[in-house]
C-alpha cells in the first residue's frame, strides 16, 4: 500500500509539470479561441532567456522576472506579426501557422543556444520531506502550490475583471465584440502576451526537472494538450485536475501493468484524450456551447 501511495504522489508531481503548460494552452484558448501548438517552444525560448541572464551573473529570481517580461513582448509580437495575418480566416489555417511557428522557434533556439542539454537551477530549495513513509520532494510541492495560485488568479481574471470578461467575449464572438466597441486586435494581442508569460513561468518550473534544450517541451506538450482537452479547454481548474489525473494514471499504469512500463506510458494521455473527445467533447470541466438556430 505504501508503494502505491508513493506512486500516486509521484504521479501528482509529474501532473504538476504537465499542468503548468496546460494552463498556458487554456489561457490562449480562452482568450483567443484557438489552440497554440507553438506554446511549448515559446516557453522554451523564454526559459533560455532566463538561463542566459542567470549565467551572466544576475540573481535567478531577477532572471525569471526578466524572462516573463520578455515573454509578454514575444507573445504580443507573435500575435501582431504572425497570427494576425490568419485571424478571421478558416480556423485550421491559424492552427497550421502555429505548427509552422513551432518549427521556426525550434530552429532559432537551436541556432542561438545549441542543442546540448543544460542544467537549469530550481527556484525552490532541494530536499524531501517524509510523511507517513511517503517521500515528498520540496520542489514538487512548491510547483503544485504555484499552480494552485495561478489557477485562482486566472479564475479571478476571467470572472471578476473587465479585461477577463472582454477576452472571453472576443474568444466567443469577435465580430459581436467589435460591434460592441471592444478593440478586438488589441485584446487578442493581450491574450497571446499573457499566455506567453504563463508559458515562461511553466518553462522555468519544468526546466530543472528535465534539463534545458530546444526539445524540452516536445513530450510535455502532448501531455499538456491531453490535460487541456480532458479538463476542458475553457477551464484552468479542469486543466490542472486533468493533468494530475493523467500523471497519477500513467504512473500507476507504468508500475502495475506489465505491457505499459515506461515506453508506452505516453499512450495513457492519448487514450484519455480520444475517449473524452468521443464521449464529452467539452471536457470534464468544460462548458457545453449552445448554438442558435
Amino acid at each position: 500500500m505504501q508503494h502505491a501511495i508513493q506512486q500516486i504522489v509521484d504521479g501528482f508531481a509529474a501532473g504538476s509539470i504537465y499542468g503548468a503548460l496546460a494552463l498556458a494552452l487554456v489561457l490562449v484558448y480562452r482568450a483567443t479561441g484557438m489552440i497554440n501548438f507553438a506554446q511549448g517552444l515559446l516557453a522554451v525560448a523564454s526559459t533560455y532567456i532566463a538561463w542566459s541572464v542567470w549565467r551572466a551573473g544576475s540573481p535567478l529570481i531577477a532572471a525569471v522576472v526578466l524572462a516573463v517580461a520578455a515573454a509578454l513582448v514575444l507573445g504580443a509580437f507573435t500575435e501582431r506579426v504572425v497570427i494576425r495575418r490568419f485571424e478571421g480566416g478558416p480556423p485550421h489555417t491559424a492552427v497550421v501557422a502555429t505548427i509552422a511557428l513551432l518549427i521556426l522557434i525550434n530552429g532559432l533556439t537551436g541556432s542561438i543556444w545549441g542543442y546540448v542539454s543544460q542544467p537549469f537551477p530550481s527556484l525552490f530549495p532541494s530536499g524531501t520531506v517524509t510523511v507517513g513513509g511517503v517521500v515528498l520532494a520540496i520542489p514538487s510541492l512548491a510547483t503544485t502550490g504555484v499552480l494552485i495560485v495561478v489557477v485562482v488568479l486566472l479564475q479571478l481574471l476571467f470572472l471578476r475583471t473587465r479585461l477577463g470578461l472582454a477576452l472571453r467575449a472576443v474568444a466567443d464572438n469577435a465580430d459581436s465584440s467589435a460591434l460592441s466597441g471592444l478593440n478586438v486586435g488589441r485584446l487578442l494581442m493581450v491574450g497571446w502576451a499573457l499566455a506567453a508569460a504563463l508559458g515562461a513561468l511553466a518553462g522555468v518550473l519544468i526546466a530543472p526537472k528535465v534539463y534545458l534544450d530546444p526539445t524540452m517541451m516536445d513530450t510535455i506538450l502532448v501531455y499538456a494538450l491531453a490535460a487541456a482537452v480532458l479538463g476542458g479547454l475553457d477551464s484552468p481548474l479542469g486543466a490542472v485536475v486533468a493533468a494530475w489525473i493523467i500523471g497519477v494514471t500513467e504512473n500507476l499504469a507504468g508500475t502495475y501493468i506489465p505491457y505499459v512500463r515506461d515506453d508506452l506510458k505516453i499512450g495513457v494521455p492519448l487514450v484519455a484524450m480520444f475517449v473524452i473527445l468521443l464521449t464529452r467533447p467539452q471536457g470534464l470541466f468544460g462548458r457545453r456551447k449552445a448554438a442558435r438556430v
